[in-house]
């Protein structure tokens, strides 16, 4: 115990680094764990969009979607969801969505207002569109 407390003391800005890091590593997972927000695979993103029509919101610019986006998706930014605008979404409160992006990475946030917003199944599809695209399944470009 004393060579730790020695330790905090000669290195107190690294330690102090250490402790903010676990703080926030701690803070992130706590808010995951309570948020619910799931993360799907290609195949269970399939799985909802035939079973349950599952509504999928491609959140990348309109250049990118055009380029090649999931069939039947809707292309909504974050800037638009967060505005609330989503007099399209609230008709299909009950059916699952399933937010896109370019690498999975940036759905998050989009999809906890949802969440908050009262829509109770949200999805992220994992490693975005570049993980449908290492899956060979199929884009429709254009609108």
């Amino acid at each position: 115990m004393k060579e730790i407390i020695q330790f905090f003391l000669r290195h107190s800005i690294l330690s102090l680094i250490w402790i903010v890091l676990f703080f926030k590593l701690m803070f992130d997972i706590l808010k995951n764990y309570f948020y619910k927000i799931d993360e799907i695979a290609c195949s269970e993103t399939i799985n909802l969009i035939n079973r349950e029509n599952a509504i999928i919101i491609d959140l990348r610019n309109h250049e990118d979607y055009l380029k090649g986006h999931i069939i039947n998706s809707l292309n909504l930014t974050p800037k638009d969801i967060k505005s609330s605008n989503l007099d399209e979404l609230k008709k299909e409160k009950s059916n699952p969505i399933i937010f896109v992006c370019a690498y999975g990475i940036n759905s998050h946030d989009s999809a906890k207002f949802l969440l908050k917003a009262g829509f109770k199944r949200i999805y992220i599809l994992k490693e975005g569109i570049f993980g449908w695209n290492m899956e060979n399944l199929p884009l429709v470009s254009g609108k």
